[in-house]
């Protein structure tokens, strides 16, 4: 069993409320702009924690020499459901206008730092041009994901026809806020072996699930495991940035662990789960009881069937140790990527620069022909062919034969025999489910958890997120999917933890994805399963257009390159709950999705 527990004596809880970025005033408004008392559960005992009682927080901007305050625009420089970005002197905001109102905040995206003056700015919110994730303009809170901090939020001020922004020197620096969380200064009556929440698997899923808990005043004890031996990281940049230290791409300290009382067991492998009892059996032989338990394991990838699977340098990229021994045996060697996945292709894009030869073996005729249709996957292959990736499709790897214990050649059905120095597979996942088969947890007919959208499962108390699930999609009429994306998997997270808490609340996202290879981004909205026609405005030849896919006459995703914002454009449209026809998007005057303004 990896980490460690101690076995805390009965103690008095205290509950502490942590405010990161000093913004109470902000978090003790309620939506309607009144003062509200904030709920804290302490070992299952709702407590209301009202103004006077909060624990002493100084004024954000009693500090002179923290504070910058400038003028910034005319009253008039701004219309209505406009934003700018403007320079304060030590650091920027973004500006926005909306209602007659102004407003200002961090103008760069939390998660990778992408200009938000750029994205989409709709009904109280602002979407990142890159990636999709949606912040409130009143609170700076993320309202979608990906990333797990809000921005911060400045004070405005308009005197004698001037707007005025009054700004924290750190907040603009730091360009991000952690929001107000709950902690549990001391464990009350806990052994080694009991927590409250119980959560398996240390993703975006797992993580934001716990954070959630915290922010919204959860003080019991909270444990997350993993079969890793690392911390939660960013698993996206394993094929994308695949020279990457873990401790590169972790998404939150060890500090920040500790701060908030989130325990993190790392190797520690689940195999069993007692729903009737509640309790989980790790592979050690331990078990652990719960109170409510979130199954977020994930996916784990396919492996071939042939002869030489076992060998030491054939990889599929699960861990950035993985990723980075791949880069090491690559370097002016020969790479096999088997398999025209998104992971396969990143993979074979990011090894480009740094191996001798890089070949890609996938059984479809064209890359991503059934995600994102046969034109656009054709001028995908076209720049990788340009970029030296050699393709052989149609066929499949019968044999990986070695040499003094190591890969050497991968044999194709085709009898084509190429040389291999490493081999990355890359040809789909399945869903880590094994250990629920005794379990009472329902499984679709594929071995995907069933939800509904809640994120609840069919056993009262134990909830289920992330690439491991089907679920309803809102959007498309409640069908039934999974959607191994990285900001489903975050949004999914943050649900089940709203209804642990017995919130109520509903999932209600579009799903939003990314790709990156050669230095060019492929931006995906929507769920275009089952499309029947690909409508493709711009310059699909230079790389330069927008793809919708319809159904019918329906529009049920898009995909772009270098045609920001549009895909979050209509990320917005859709999760607003209106519909895009066909015919709206056949004209070739698309001009009404490409405005920033709403």
């Amino acid at each position: 069993m990896g980490g460690c527990f101690s076995k805390p004596k009965p103690v008095e809880v205290k509950v502490e409320v942590v405010l990161p970025e000093k913004e109470r005033e902000k978090e003790e408004m309620s939506p309607n702009g009144k003062a509200s008392p904030l709920a804290y559960k302490a070992n299952g005992t709702t407590r209301l924690y009202h103004h006077e009682e909060r624990p002493i927080v100084l004024n954000p901007y009693t500090n002179p020499k923290d504070v910058v305050e400038a003028s910034v625009c005319h009253v008039k420089d701004l219309e209505n459901g406009q934003m700018r970005e403007v320079d304060l002197g030590c650091g920027k905001a973004l500006l926005v206008k909306q209602n007659g109102e102004y407003y200002a905040m961090g103008h760069k995206c939390p998660h990778y730092g992408a200009p938000l003056v750029k994205g989409v700015l709709s009904k109280g919110r602002v979407r990142c041009p890159w990636h999709g994730a949606c912040f409130n303009i009143a609170t700076g809170d993320i309202e979608d994901f990906p990333g797990l901090d809000a921005l911060p939020k400045f004070q405005v001020k308009i005197e004698k026809e001037r707007v005025y922004i009054r700004a924290s020197k750190q907040a603009l620096q730091s360009q991000r806020r952690t929001k107000v969380m709950a902690k549990c200064i001391a464990l009350s009556n806990y052994s080694a072996a009991i927590t409250n929440i119980l959560i398996i698997g240390a993703g975006p899923a797992g993580l934001v699930c716990a954070e959630t808990l915290r922010q919204e005043g959860f003080s019991d004890r909270i444990v997350m495991c993993t079969s890793e031996k690392n911390l939660p990281y960013d698993r996206s940049k394993l094929s994308k940035s695949m020279d990457s230290q873990a401790e590169q791409i972790f998404l939150r300290s060890k500090e920040f662990f500790h701060t908030y009382d989130i325990e993190v067991l790392t190797e520690s492998q689940v195999v069993g789960v007692d729903t009737k009892n509640k309790m989980v059996l790790f592979k050690d032989g331990f078990r652990m009881e719960y109170n409510k338990l979130l199954i977020a394991t994930g996916n784990t990838p396919k492996t071939l069937k042939c002869k030489g699977k076992e060998l030491d340098n054939v990889f599929t990229i699960r861990t950035p140790e993985d990723a980075n021994k791949v880069v090491r045996l690559a370097s002016s060697k020969n790479a096999v990527i088997v398999g025209a996945s998104f992971l396969g292709m990143e993979v074979a894009a990011y090894l480009c620069e740094k191996a001798h030869s890089v070949s890609v073996v996938e059984l479809e005729n064209i890359p991503f022909k059934k995600f994102l249709g046969e034109k656009v996957g054709l001028a995908i292959m076209k720049m990788f062919e340009n970029n030296r990736v050699k393709f052989y499709m149609q066929t499949e790897v019968s044999e990986l034969r070695e040499q003094e214990g190591k890969l050497k050649e991968v044999v194709l059905k085709s009898g084509k025999v190429l040389r291999a120095d490493v081999c990355v597979i890359g040809i789909g996942a399945s869903p880590t489910t094994g250990f629920l088969k005794q379990s009472g947890v329902a499984l679709d007919s594929r071995g995907y958890i069933l939800v509904n959208k809640m994120m609840q499962t069919n056993i009262p108390g134990v909830f289920a997120a992330g690439d491991v699930v089907t679920f309803p999609l809102a959007f498309r009429n409640n069908k039934k999917v999974n959607v191994p994306h990285w900001q489903m998997a975050h949004m999914q997270g943050r649900i089940a933890a709203l209804n642990m808490l017995a919130q109520g609340t509903e999932i209600n996202t579009v799903p939003y994805l990314w790709t990156a290879m050669f230095g060019k981004s492929i931006r995906y909205a929507g769920h275009g399963d089952g499309f029947d026609d690909v409508i493709i405005q711009g310059d699909i030849d230079e790389l330069k257009f927008v793809a919708f896919y319809t159904r019918n006459d329906e529009v049920i995703a898009v995909a772009s390159m270098n045609y920001d914002p549009i895909v979050s454009k209509v990320a917005e449209i859709m999760s607003s709950g209106k519909t895009i026809r066909k015919r709206d998007v056949e004209t070739g005057d698309i001009s009404w999705l490409t405005g920033k303004g709403s």
